[in-house]
């Protein structure tokens, strides 16, 4: 029978220590070294390692390479952020946010989004991101519904350049999953996505929340 040791640690050190072992493991598990990454796109990666337990997340989420400083303009622009689902929205640190005037928002629980799906044809995931878009969006973090994303992206391309949002799309699932991650991957405007069929509303909201927590960072240095 084999012993198991259970670390003792205080509560609050444990994402601390969580973190330093990630970094430490991180070449091994991954090919890669953390000193070649920006340092930026590197703690964005160890979040969702983080959040996830997978350090295939290093591998597989793409950056555009305008998207983090992009994101960080829309944040300190005070712009809104609009999420697909309401378990993205409750994973995204409203305090890291507050200070910049933003807000979260989701609104496929709104009273009328389902009458109008269906009037319209369109999922209410669609429905939703479309009303929710008119609202002085600076992100979009899609983290669950591939029609959502599709949508995003149909919107998007028909928006002056100047006003689109960065998007976060890193739906999970076996349809359309993976396929519109591809697509996104292929645009010209700012974006981070994980290639495949992994994602979800926790990636989504680890990829936002590191990017707070670097707005949040640099506000103090």
């Amino acid at each position: 029978m084999t012993s198991t040791t259970i670390m003792q640690i205080d509560p609050q050190d444990i994402e601390a220590e969580s973190f330093r072992i990630i970094a430490e493991e991180f070449s091994e598990r991954t090919s890669l070294q953390v000193t070649d990454l920006d340092p930026a796109r590197f703690k964005i990666i160890q979040r969702v390692i983080h959040a996830t337990g997978d350090f295939n997340f290093a591998q597989t989420l793409e950056f555009h390479p305008d998207a983090i400083a992009t994101a960080i303009q829309k944040i300190k622009a005070g712009k809104n952020i609009l999420t697909d689902v309401t378990m993205s929205a409750t994973g995204i640190s409203k305090p890291l946010l507050a200070p910049w005037g933003g807000s979260v928002l989701c609104k496929l629980g709104d009273q009328d989004i389902a009458e109008q799906a269906k009037a319209s044809g369109m999922s209410r995931s669609e429905t939703a991101i479309a009303r929710g878009l008119q609202e002085n969006i600076g992100i979009v973090v899609i983290g669950n519904a591939p029609t959502a994303l599709l949508k995003v992206m149909e919107l998007l391309d028909a928006m002056p350049a100047a006003e689109r949002p960065v998007v976060i799309g890193v739906p999970v699932g076996f349809v359309n999953a993976a396929e519109s991650k591809e697509i996104l991957a292929g645009k010209d405007y700012p974006f981070i996505t994980s290639r495949g069929r992994k994602g979800g509303s926790p990636v989504a909201a680890a990829i936002i929340n590191a990017i707070l927590k670097i707005v949040k960072n640099d506000q103090t240095t």
